[in-house]
């Protein structure tokens, strides 16, 4: 049974250094059991909010909850029901992988009878084993060493589990690995992922929190998203016939497709046509049967677009820029292929 509370909730939580504001009034919540992609450009607040969550940065004003229990009032149990990996994570190079572990397990209260399972299936979930659990974590690659720092943070399975970018080092086969472990870990953990690269927390993410200049300017499922900040969809048409026929004709499927976009392939006489409509309705048909009939351009494809985090990333954090006065920033801290 999902719990009715949510994991985490922050109401008008705001942090200060001197004068300047890192996080300004931001509220949200991540559900229990979901997973959450935490977004926003350099100095946007992200790792300062993190920081607050789990209680090693005070809140200047607001509220934060983590599982129900205020984080202002009862730090000590909220850092047993937080795993953290910050983005810089300090790691002992003189100590072996294993040897790490078994520490940080001690350190984290797992019974002594649980330590071994428990550092044998972290080991397996991260990828550390074939010999690299016995390696000093000074010899290992960044990407290792950030597998290591993941394996501690869900070693005492918490229930909620905080990655401040967790992807930066790896590499194309250790992001798919980490994207697998995510898959695994999906109900088990309440888990929160800050990352700069969209198209992963676009795959692995339920929903989305987007800061900048320490607000947060969206949250929501892509499609919610979607909604508000960029509507509509966008066809790409390849196909055999001249611009000004294939404009008229597609036009004739729906007022609201609008030519955006068209140039002539290298080789032949296919051109790559692209028209954008403000309407959520597949027009795909439409445009097939406008398209059909003797001495009529010959379609080659046709590509439907929907926006993706990365255009709602763009165009949320936009919108923030020109609706708000600028100020000074606090220092620390899919396309889908149609068959015809």
């Amino acid at each position: 049974m999902v719990s009715l509370v949510p994991s985490i909730r922050a109401v008008e939580l705001t942090k200060r250094f001197g004068p300047n504001r890192a996080i300004d009034r931001i509220s949200f919540e991540v559900g229990a059991g979901e997973v959450v992609g935490f977004l926003g450009p350099n100095g946007a607040g992200k790792s300062t909010t993190m920081r607050v969550l789990t209680g090693l940065l005070s809140a200047s004003s607001g509220e934060a909850w983590v599982a129900g229990r205020s984080v202002a009032r009862e730090p000590e149990a909220i850092r047993h029901l937080i795993g953290f990996m910050p983005e810089n994570n300090p790691l002992p190079e003189d100590m072996r992988v294993t040897e790490f572990l078994r520490f940080r397990a001690r350190i984290k209260g797992i019974h002594r009878k649980q330590r071994k399972s428990r550092i044998a299936e972290v080991i397996e979930l991260c990828d550390l084993h074939h010999g690299t659990e016995r390696k000093l974590i000074g010899n290992l690659s960044k990407g290792y060493r950030q597998r290591v720092g993941i394996a501690d943070a869900i070693l005492a399975e918490p229930p909620i589990v905080i990655l401040d970018e967790p992807t930066i080092g790896l590499d194309p086969h250790q992001i798919l690995g980490f994207r697998q472990m995510i898959q695994q870990l999906r109900g088990r953990m309440t888990l929160v992922i800050s990352s700069h690269i969209l198209p992963e927390i676009e795959k692995i993410c339920d929903r989305s929190v987007i800061l900048n200049r320490g607000q947060v300017v969206a949250a929501g499922t892509r499609s919610e998203l979607r909604e508000v900040f960029s509507p509509g969809q966008t066809y790409e048409i390849r196909v055999e016939g001249s611009l000004s026929e294939v404009e008229k004709r597609v036009q004739l499927a729906d007022d609201s497709l609008v030519l955006r976009d068209s140039y002539r392939e290298p080789e032949g006489s296919v051109r790559r046509i692209t028209f954008s409509s403000n309407s959520n309705t597949n027009l795909v048909p439409r445009i097939i049967e406008c398209l059909q009939g003797p001495g009529l351009p010959v379609i080659q494809e046709i590509r439907i677009r929907r926006a993706s985090l990365e255009d709602i990333f763009l165009a949320a954090t936009k919108r923030s820029w020109e609706e708000n006065a600028p100020r000074t920033e606090a220092a620390p801290a899919s396309e889908e292929p149609l068959q015809q």
